[in-house]
């Protein structure tokens, strides 16, 4: 899934993430596993007219981590 080349892809075959929702209520294991069923490819997603290609330096935190991450922080709010 990460080997999507962002220059080629075809932007209509990506998920808008202006339609994903998350409840927050669920625990972040749902929330994950909520977001990538989604999004369907959790490294290439499209924002409006864009094409946004998630990417994380090699010795850095996984893409899980700041995920869950991501989703804990949400619920605090």
């Amino acid at each position: 899934m990460k080997a999507v080349d962002i220059r080629t892809v075809d932007k209509s075959q990506l998920v808008d993430l202006s339609t994903v929702h998350i409840d927050e209520s669920l625990p972040v294991r749902e929330r994950v596993l909520s977001y990538l069923k989604q999004v369907k490819n959790p490294y290439c997603v499209r924002v409006g007219n864009f094409a946004v290609k998630v990417k994380y330096k090699e010795d850095g935190p996984s893409f899980e981590e700041v995920f869950k991450h991501l989703l804990q922080q949400q619920s605090m709010m």
